[in-house]
């Protein structure tokens, strides 16, 4: 129960840490809803080299968490799952435009794909996305509309039918209709819908970054919940972004910086690998490779021409992600 106990915890603190008085050696980390152990652990070790230092943190639907900074949450730092959420804090002049140039790769320091988790011994046999379109299949992810997380979801299962129907856009269309109507509720968020496939019971599958299928996986056993990696999926990148307007405002630019830059730190990156995200640095990939399965994948670039092209195709007002969810 720690994983879930852990959250509320966290969640219940969001406003009351950004209302709190600010100095250069304290900051707010916003992040996606099911980092919440992951940075636990990160905060610790970069206290252990940096005493005196508080990081305080918010985890929530990166959509919400992007909406909620532009509202007036605090937060020195973002570490997204999501290039689109930052852009709208650039947009909402929260951070600069070339933020992406401040750190290595994209100022992605780690990545995951969606992944499957399902119920011990596979009861409904699913392997890969096509299994998720029958009618005796329940699946699980929260809500593509505040979700980062479950955007993911949705870009994957529309690259994999892109290239299932040769670029067919009505049976792609069909496809991913399908896929939402077997989907009894939207949570607004990862770990709320984990919360419901763990704890509910509801749904044969459940659809998240490896890194929350593994965790799960591992905290209750083989005997509760196999992993299950389809033969596609899409490259998901977790960036990060000073906020500048804020960490301007509290003067903790210097402190921001140092702290994701520890994400590209060796211990940083073994922390990362060790909570189940695929990693960027060489060596500490290689020290893990057996934990994460070969899995082909799909680039948003490749599949879909870019964020900036599926911003306007798939998740602006009336776009094709409307479309499906209004279709349920």
């Amino acid at each position: 129960m720690k994983r879930f106990f852990l959250g509320v915890a966290t969640v219940a603190g969001l406003f009351l840490a950004s209302s709190q008085a600010w100095s250069a050696d304290k900051l707010l980390n916003a992040s996606y809803d099911v980092g919440r152990e992951l940075f636990v652990q990160v905060n610790k070790a970069f206290i252990a080299q940096h005493p005196g230092v508080t990081i305080d943190q918010s985890h929530a639907g990166t959509s919400a968490q992007a909406r909620a900074i532009a509202e007036g949450l605090g937060a020195d730092v973002v570490t997204f799952n999501q290039v689109t959420d930052i852009d709208f804090l650039v947009k909402k002049g929260f951070v600069s435009a070339d933020w992406q140039k401040d750190f290595a790769n994209n100022a992605s320091p780690f990545y995951s794909l969606p992944s499957f988790l399902v119920r011990a011994g596979n009861p409904k046999h699913i392997k890969d996305w096509n299994d998720l379109v029958r009618d005796d299949v329940q699946v699980i992810f929260p809500n593509p509309k505040t979700s980062g997380n479950a955007r993911y979801t949705y870009l994957a299962a529309t690259a994999y039918a892109k290239e299932a129907f040769k670029g067919d856009d009505a049976k792609v269309k069909e496809f991913i209709t399908k896929l939402f109507n077997n989907v009894p509720v939207f949570d607004t968020g990862g770990r709320a819908a984990t919360t419901t496939f763990v704890q509910r019971e509801i749904g044969d599958v459940l659809i998240t970054f490896e890194s929350e299928t593994r965790g799960i996986r591992k905290e209750y056993g083989d005997d509760k919940f196999e992993q299950v990696t389809p033969s596609v999926s899409l490259l998901a990148e977790f960036p990060v972004a000073i906020v500048d307007k804020v960490a301007d405002e509290h003067g903790t630019r210097d402190l921001a910086k140092t702290y994701l830059d520890f994400l590209y730190t060796p211990e940083g990156q073994d922390i990362l690998a060790q909570n189940g995200n695929r990693v960027r640095d060489a060596a500490v990939a290689a020290k893990y490779k057996a934990d994460f399965p070969q899995v082909r994948l799909l680039t948003v670039e490749d599949v879909f021409g870019g964020w900036d092209k599926i911003q306007k195709e798939h998740f602006a007002a009336g776009g094709l992600l409307d479309q499906a969810y209004g279709s349920r």
